[in-house]
């Protein structure tokens, strides 16, 4: 009798305890859903409209504490989108805790394996130091010789990633072989110096003589924004298309600086083409302007949506459709001035 009980006491746990295994599964089953759902809300896709950009995928990487890419990006990506045909996904510095857009947060830009799939990244970075599951989607892309449209804090878009990862040598302060890291390897300079005063002296854009039948300024004129001009000195194989002269005031209209702030004037935007560790070949493209309220300027918008164009090999317009899409009233820049509380779905058009 006795031997019966235990033995039928025995079935009990070994039920009990396969259908613990079995909660357990479905909880992490139920838990992984959960969090997949909430990385698919992480990112904003704008999918194209009819327009010669139809087919091509931008992928947007907005992450800088300053100059409210987490602004500019979408409106860009909006223009490219609507005005031109081409799908675009947005990709955010998202706070793990909260869910919500903060440029503050470094270390999590998930969405980034859009990448997988893009044919043009553009970020506004900078400081950043993703994990290397993350980082791994943008040096694929890199190494895959697929272009990059660099603005603003690209310049010095990756630092404080771990000497221990196989991603170390992207740091703003790299020495070696790879000095000046990503910026100054990929895109041509890394963080220097402010030239123009800093909130004081705002920037008006020069074509460059030598370059003015480039493609990518076919319509584009009086280039202004209020951010600086930026001490630079790209590579000597880049192309120089625009410098940047200092101006007295924050306004268009103000005169420039005498003296040597504009003796030369130092380039603020360029092209270069620059071949990989893979040995295969990156289109670039790399301004120090950007800013969010740089984008209301019609002349630079032209500028990036002509750069876009001819970064994926399509035949740039004589006069990109650059109309904004939307109510565009960016918040001005500065550290810790980002919106509060937002999360991408605010991004999503209407």
């Amino acid at each position: 009798m006795a031997s019966k009980f235990f033995a039928f006491a025995g079935l009990l746990v070994q039920s009990f305890l396969t259908n613990m295994k079995l909660l357990s599964t479905l909880t992490l089953l139920a838990a992984f859903s959960l969090s997949t759902l909430a990385r698919a809300g992480d990112t904003v896709v704008y999918e194209g409209k009819d327009g010669p950009g139809k087919g091509k995928h931008i992928v947007l990487l907005a992450g800088d504490e300053e100059y409210r890419s987490e602004e500019a990006l979408p409106q860009l990506g909006k223009i490219l989108s609507q005005r031109h045909g081409f799908k675009c996904t947005l990709v955010f510095s998202i706070n793990a805790k909260t869910g919500e857009i903060d440029p503050k947060t470094t270390n999590n830009q998930p969405g980034i394996e859009a990448l997988g799939k893009a044919d043009l990244c553009i970020i506004g970075l900078r400081f950043r130091n993703w994990p290397d599951e993350q980082m791994k989607h943008f040096v694929d892309y890199y190494l895959a010789g697929k272009p990059i449209i660099g603005l603003r804090t690209s310049t010095h878009a990756f630092s404080g990633i771990p000497a221990t990862s196989p991603y170390a040598k992207f740091n703003t302060n790299n020495k070696g072989d790879w000095v000046g890291g990503f910026g100054r390897q990929v895109l041509g300079e890394t963080w220097v110096a402010h030239h123009g005063a800093h909130g004081k002296e705002a920037t008006r854009g020069i074509i460059e003589e030598a370059a003015k039948e480039d493609p990518i300024l076919r319509g584009v004129m009086d280039i202004f924004g209020p951010t600086d001009v930026y001490t630079a000195n790209p590579l000597a194989e880049s192309k120089i298309l625009v410098r940047g002269q200092v101006l007295k005031g924050m306004n268009p209209t103000d005169e420039p600086v005498a003296g040597k702030k504009n003796d030369p004037m130092q380039p603020i935007v360029w092209t270069r083409m620059h071949k990989n560790e893979a040995g295969t070949t990156n289109k670039i493209l790399c301004t120090t302007m950007g800013d969010g309220v740089d984008l209301t300027n019609e002349g630079l918008r032209r500028l990036l949506v002509n750069a876009a164009y001819w970064a994926t090999g399509l035949e740039v317009p004589a006069k990109a459709d650059v109309t904004l899409v939307g109510e565009f009233k960016p918040t001005k820049f500065g550290f810790n001035g980002f919106i509060k509380g937002v999360k991408t779905e605010t991004h999503e058009l209407k």
